[in-house]
């Protein structure tokens, strides 16, 4: 989401294909290992009650799995409206329709209208946008209790991954673009809102953080 993922670019990189491709995976394969970790540590402290946001949420498939878990409400708001019909679907799938929301909107244009959540998530989404530090700050800001955020490592293997994507987007001539915000820029951010660290963990290409609102 933000500057580069907004309307055009992204719906070039995120059409109903992809998204259709994203619904049938999460149906046979389920959430993957940094997914699994995010929706464990984003329960730790328990959820009942809880509202979840998730921020580009895609098919919303982890928040599913925190309604599931004990999560009273959720709301996804995505930049790309092609995902909204594949998400209604995965929540009538599990019975959800009722308590979750979808919402196309650009939050780094205007989040006065998004609503805080106990449980804020983004996944794989700052890295959509040379935006992504600031998308962070205002996650952050909207977590009343706990925000995660997954982003790709910083490492040599995955900067140069990230740049022959880019090459292929440029010789695809697509406006879209991905990038390797730094680690530490990512978790000041969410500091600076007064969240404080509380878990990481990391796989061969991604890592997710949790951090946690200061009491």
């Amino acid at each position: 989401m933000a500057s580069c993922c907004r309307s055009a670019p992204c719906e070039e990189m995120f059409s109903p294909r992809v998204a259709r491709r994203s619904l049938r995976r999460y149906r046979q394969k389920g959430l993957d290992g940094i997914e699994r970790g995010m929706v464990n540590a984003a329960a730790a402290e328990g959820l009942d009650g809880a509202r979840v946001l998730e921020i580009g949420g895609g098919v919303g498939a982890i928040q599913a799995e925190l309604l599931d878990a004990g999560a009273h409400e959720g709301e996804i708001v995505e930049l790309v409206a092609a995902y909204e019909p594949f998400a209604r679907e995965l929540a009538r799938d599990k019975g959800l329709e009722q308590r979750i929301a979808f919402r196309v909107a650009d939050v780094i244009e205007d989040a006065s209208g998004v609503q805080h959540a106990d449980v804020v998530v983004l996944n794989r989404v700052v890295c959509c946008s040379p935006d992504g530090v600031r998308l962070t700050g205002i996650a952050a800001r909207l977590a009343q209790r706990t925000l995660v955020l997954s982003f790709p490592r910083d490492r040599m293997l995955v900067r140069a991954g990230l740049q022959l994507i880019n090459v292929a987007m440029r010789a695809l001539g697509r406006s879209f673009r991905v990038f390797a915000h730094r680690r530490a820029a990512l978790v000041a951010a969410a500091e600076g809102e007064g969240l404080g660290l509380a878990v990481s963990e990391r796989g061969f290409a991604w890592e997710f953080v949790a951090l946690r609102r200061r009491t």
